[in-house]
């Protein structure tokens, strides 16, 4: 019996490959109406080429994800995906790798643009590249210029109900996770992250004020060798920081600005053996006078 509240929903079963869809029942925290591409066909990529950005060929991870309805995308055999430009995502999707070892990397990074319900399972993300831009399709009846990416792992950028689960995330351009744009509702848990200098950022800009809806709840997550600092950095919203492992963070763990909430519960922090990175928690741009009663 698994003691994590959210892998004991399905983990346990051993027939759970018989009903993938159960999964959208499990989640957690803030994104926990998150129901994906719960009640869609199930979509199974066999190809991991990503050639063309305005017309994908099917049975390619791009073409499943422009699709207009709820789709619970799988994996027929493990494969390596390096995505030539962003990946644009439509709402009502499920990315579920459970079975497989599915890697995305060494090209551009995943985007949830303005969407929602979306869960993302078991991808091994890592090596990602900042895109150089162009002709890119968003859905079946639009395609568009887009600019340079920044380079993140999964870039959250004003969509609701959002859950990320069992994802393996290091060394990335820019963030390995990042939510802006007033993106709330979103739950991200069980992922394993390593190798990587600016792990999660939450809410862009001091200015921003929309950022105060931002409600996000990072649960059971290790954060392993190899991090520097922002697990997560939060400006404005809400954060629920719950059992997560921080293993030996280079700078510090937990920070925030801007008068965010953050709430750490039952968190494990390691701290390294550097006398210097003992900062567990860091307030940004705060005098003692704002922070402190």
């Amino acid at each position: 019996m698994a003691t994590n509240p959210i892998d004991r929903c399905w983990i346990c079963d051993p027939s759970w490959a018989k009903n993938r869809q159960k999964l959208a029942e499990c989640v957690l925290g803030f994104g926990h109406h998150t129901t994906g591409g719960k009640g869609g066909k199930i979509y199974i990529v066999t190809d991991p080429g990503d050639d063309d950005m305005v017309n994908p060929k099917p049975g390619t991870l791009r073409h499943a994800v422009i699709q207009p309805e709820p789709l619970w995308i799988i994996f027929a055999h493990h494969m390596v995906i390096r995505l030539n430009q962003e990946l644009i995502m439509t709402s009502n999707k499920t990315i579920d790798a459970r079975g497989q070892q599915v890697h995305i990397s060494f090209g551009a990074s995943l985007m949830l643009q303005f969407i929602n319900n979306v869960i993302i399972h078991g991808l091994h993300i890592h090596d990602i590249k900042a895109g150089n831009g162009g002709l890119i399709r968003d859905s079946i009846s639009h395609y568009g210029y887009r600019s340079r990416s920044d380079g993140d792992g999964i870039s959250i950028f004003g969509p609701t109900n959002i859950w990320i689960d069992h994802v393996s995330m290091s060394n990335c351009d820019d963030g390995v996770v990042d939510a802006v744009q007033a993106s709330t509702a979103i739950t991200i848990s069980n992922c394993h992250f390593t190798n990587h200098n600016d792990v999660m950022l939450f809410g862009a800009s001091d200015s921003y004020s929309e950022d105060s809806s931002l409600q996000i709840t990072p649960a059971f997550n290790h954060f392993g060798q190899g991090l520097i600092q922002r697990m997560p950095r939060a400006r404005w919203g809400f954060v629920h920081a719950v059992n997560n492992d921080y293993t030996h963070w280079l700078m510090y763990a937990i920070g925030g600005s801007q008068n965010p909430t953050i709430l750490s519960q039952g968190n494990l922090f390691i701290a390294p053996p550097n006398p210097n990175a003992k900062e567990v928690t860091k307030r940004d741009y705060a005098p003692e006078s704002v922070w402190k009663n």
